[in-house]
């Protein structure tokens, strides 16, 4: 689902270099048949790869040093970017023989990781100031992790009744819209949040994240202004590369 670009947002003191890992392992199940024979980050969408967007934003918001996460045709991703010099980043491969979670993941990465990066999952093309997320992170709030968020509305498909004591009827709201903030699967991670990882049972990213939380450490979130396609799905697949393949087009008149 695309969210709609917003106002430009605040300028960000310098990052300097940073390090994205980018989850590209999984088996794409809501995506089959395409998947059967493509892993979903090579998946066309406007007619170029899903990682090939991800890693043109990661380009563009100064991350040059990838690690990409693979299992599930995985010799496919390696062959197609290689160790990244014609994408103009440098890439190295955390290799699994078997379908590993979001936490699973990361674990098998953690070698190739430096003590603080960015965590990106590979079936979504995103759209906003990066910086500004890891700034928040490290300057302003010194987290253990922090998560981008973006706003989604949902519109009742009913009227939604308010009750008052004794069941009379308060109000009549008819369809309202409610308001969410999102995890859009981008994060800044600090590496010691993969012993959380390593304590949660089969590496569930959620149990990992509420023990964390429980614990007192700081784990925050924020709300970025920009664009969000979530490729999870073949409705969203459909959507995305409708919007992409418009974009493809319009450059060409």
């Amino acid at each position: 689902m695309a969210r709609p670009k917003q106002a430009a947002e605040q300028k960000t003191v310098a990052i300097g270099r940073s390090t994205a890992v980018i989850l590209a392992g999984g088996l794409g199940t809501r995506l089959r048949p395409y998947t059967l024979a493509t892993p979903k980050p090579l998946l066309p969408v406007g007619g170029k790869p899903i990682l090939e967007y991800i890693i043109a934003w990661l380009l563009k918001n100064r991350v040059e040093d990838l690690v990409i996460s693979t299992g599930y045709l995985g010799k496919m991703i390696e062959d197609h970017f290689g160790d990244g010099s014609d994408f103009g980043v440098r890439i190295s491969y955390a290799v699994s023989d078997k379908a590993l979670g979001i936490g699973g993941q990361l674990l098998n990465a953690s070698s190739k990781l430096p003590s603080r990066f960015y965590c990106l999952y590979g079936d979504a093309i995103l759209d906003f100031d990066l910086r500004r997320l890891m700034d928040f992170h490290q300057r302003k709030k010194g987290a253990l992790l922090t998560m981008a968020l973006m706003r989604e509305s949902i519109q009742s498909r009913y009227g939604v009744m308010e009750l008052a004591k004794g069941g009379r009827v308060a109000r009549w709201n008819e369809k309202p819209v409610f308001e969410n903030d999102i995890n859009v699967g981008c994060y800044v991670m600090e590496k010691r949040y993969l012993d959380c990882l390593s304590e949660a049972p089969d590496n569930d990213m959620k149990l990992a994240f509420d023990s964390a939380m429980q614990s007192g450490e700081p784990i925050y979130g924020l709300r970025m202004n920009g664009t969000f396609w979530d490729i999870g799905d073949k409705a969203g697949y459909a959507a995305a590369d409708a919007h992409f393949q418009k974009q493809r087009e319009a450059r060409k008149r």
